[in-house]
């Protein structure tokens, strides 16, 4: 089995408007996924450095970022970024270029994770409905021109409230979503705003939201995990 996990992190700044990263870390701890994908990963202003040090990321955690070669002491793509375990093996990787008012972003790995290759990709989708729903075909159009089959994992912060329209709507015509329940926000849950996907050659297993008293704290969106297999 594979844990995966979809995260935003917020830029590591909590309900108490404090940038902690060491606090992210702890709750990415606590999750224990094999892979991560995060959202709002890098600082939004200046050079957009990781807000995760990459230092802390070695020393306190068994992760390594997924390299997306973007930009010097990123970790991510327009704030999408890709933890895995350090025993990991990480195949290929690249970025999607997402069609948007404002800049927006995916990203790709292609991962051999307790001996099954798996494909994942990470996102934050619009605000907008109509520019989330170009996204989601953009994304979808991607995946259809590669080369190769694998079981593939698609998970992120869609912002999406609707309970099945919308993008939902699209990306429901080749995948099935994880039951991961209410995310935002985390101090009380009132929205699935963040989703995992997994394509036919995959099982969802099991499924939920992580909640800690730490990741109450930690951002405004809960971790959301789904324990997956072959099909």
């Amino acid at each position: 089995m594979i844990l995966v996990s979809s995260y935003n992190m917020r830029k590591a700044i909590g309900s108490d408007r404090r940038r902690r990263p060491e606090r992210t870390l702890e709750v990415l701890n606590e999750v224990g996924a094999d892979v991560i994908a995060l959202q709002e990963a890098d600082r939004r202003f200046g050079a957009r450095i990781s807000a995760l040090p990459l230092h802390m990321i070695e020393h306190h955690t068994n992760y390594k970022p997924v390299d997306f070669d973007t930009r010097a002491e990123s970790i991510g793509f327009h704030g999408n970024a890709m933890l895995v375990k350090k025993d990991v093996e990480i195949l290929g990787q690249e970025v999607v270029h997402l069609p948007s008012l404002e800049p927006r972003g995916a990203v790709l790995a292609d991962l051999r994770v307790n001996g099954v290759d798996l494909r994942v990709v990470g996102m934050h989708l619009d605000l907008s409905g109509l520019w989330r729903r170009r996204q989601a075909h953009t994304i979808l159009a991607h995946l259809a021109a590669r080369d190769g089959e694998m079981g593939t994992v698609l998970m992120g912060d869609l912002n999406e409230w609707s309970a099945r329209g919308g993008c939902l709507r699209d990306f429901a015509h080749h995948h099935r979503f994880a039951d991961c329940g209410r995310s935002f926000h985390a101090r009380r849950p009132v929205a699935q705003l963040d989703r995992i996907m997994v394509n036919d050659r995959l099982d969802v297993l099991e499924s939920g939201a992580h909640i800690s008293p730490t990741a109450r704290k930690a951002s405004d969106h809960l971790p959301i995990w789904a324990r997956i297999g072959p099909a």
